[in-house]
Parts: C-alpha cells; structure tokens; sequence
C-alpha cells in the first residue's frame, strides 16, 4: 500500500528544514564545546590518551554506522527506490571507514590490543540503540535529521580537530587521516542530504517535524556519547 501523503505547507518545505536543522546543529556545536575532552582538543591540549579513546570511540560509532543505513534502506519502500539506491551507496562508501581510524590508532602508538577489547561507551550505546529503532520504521527518513548532525561534525569540525590534534602531539598527517578525510567526503553528504530533502519526502505525513526531532535527540546521545568516553 501507498504512504499516506499530505498537501505541502511551508513548514514542510525543504528551506524550512533545513533552516531547522541549521538551528539545531549550532545548538549542538555550542554544547559539544563545552564538552571536556573536546574543550582540550580545541585549545591544544589534548593528550595522546585522550586521542586514543576518541579514535576508539569514533571507531565503534564508524562500524554501527554503515549498518543503520544499510538497515534503513532495507526500509524505504518502492515508490523512493531512487532514495533507496542512495542510502545504499551511501552505506558502502563508509562500511569500511573504521581502518581509517584503527591506521590512525596504531600510526599515533596505540595498543593493538586496545582494538580487540574497546567497546560501545555508556552513550554509546543510547545513540546506537536509538538510531537502529528508527532505521527499523517503514520509510525512516528522518534519519535524515540523524545525518544532518553527524556528517555536520565531519564537514564543519574535523579539519579543525586534526589540525589541533597533530599540533599538540605532534604527529604525521597520517595519524589523522579520518579527521582528514572526513572534513572532504561528508561536504559532499551533505549535499546528497538536501537534495534528498526535494525528493517528496516532505509530503508524507509529519515527516518534516519527525527529521527536526530525530535531528535533535541525535544531537543531544552524540553529545552524550562524547560526554561518557571512557565509561562502559
């Protein structure tokens, strides 16, 4: 059976989301600076432990996350194969972004053995829960709000972070290379996300306020995530 679709209002409109989504990431970013491990990140003092456990952390969210999407267009119905088709391609550009971080861990002088015994943290697993409960939903765009959030830290973020990580540790380029790589390829994500927004999804019944709010509750378990490092 067909989803339900509704006339458009200008709430629902493709610049009124995005302009929700804007507001909610600056919101987000504010927070996360206060965060302590980023606040040592940004004023250069991060130590080399504290980069270890953000590349482990990062690696266990990396891992989960080319299998939500993977999960979530296994959810998105015919009538969005085009939709489909892009969360698909989207899921096999990153399935294998983990190496990245596991080269930069043991490029920087982490432990192998930390590899093999790191686990999801306290937050973690609230945002790993919660994102595959909504990639489980019949057409689960608002995960469009989830990206929105977690690629904006690659696009809007991570150069700077690798830039302040390698200064204060003084390391290659090379044990930064997922910070790296992630400020080019989730610009081009981003993209990808807006005009998935003009792809009438904004027609199905109250998804424009369902993306704002799975952009919101993303935004605070990331932060949340970022807050518990170091506890399981």
């Amino acid at each position: 059976m067909l989803p339900e679709r509704t006339s458009p209002r200008d709430e629902d409109s493709p610049q009124a989301v995005l302009r929700g989504l804007s507001s909610i990431w600056l919101d987000f970013e504010s927070q996360v600076h206060h965060i302590p491990i980023v606040r040592r990140v940004i004023e250069r003092r991060i130590r080399l432990a504290d980069y270890h456990e953000l590349l482990l952390n990062h690696r266990a969210q990396v891992m989960n996350g080319a299998l939500w999407i993977a999960r979530a267009a296994s959810n998105i119905g015919h009538e969005f194969a085009e939709l489909r088709s892009r969360f698909i391609r989207h899921a096999a550009t990153e399935h294998r972004d983990y190496l990245m971080l596991e080269e930069d861990y043991l490029k920087s002088g982490g432990d192998p053995a930390g590899l093999a015994r790191h686990e999801l943290n306290i937050g973690s697993e609230a945002l790993s829960a919660w994102i595959f409960h909504r990639a489980d939903q019949p057409n689960p765009f608002d995960l469009l709000g989830a990206m929105y959030i977690i690629e904006g830290l690659g696009k809007r973020v991570a150069a700077q972070w690798a830039e302040h990580v390698q200064s204060a540790l003084r390391l290659e380029a090379q044990a930064v290379s997922f910070y790296l790589y992630h400020a080019k390829a989730d610009e081009d994500h981003l993209g990808e996300l807006e005009e998935a927004l003009r792809c009438g999804i904004l027609n199905l019944p109250r998804m424009a306020p369902r993306i704002l709010k799975t952009a919101r509750v993303t935004a605070r378990l990331y932060r949340l995530q970022l807050e518990e490092i170091g506890s399981y």
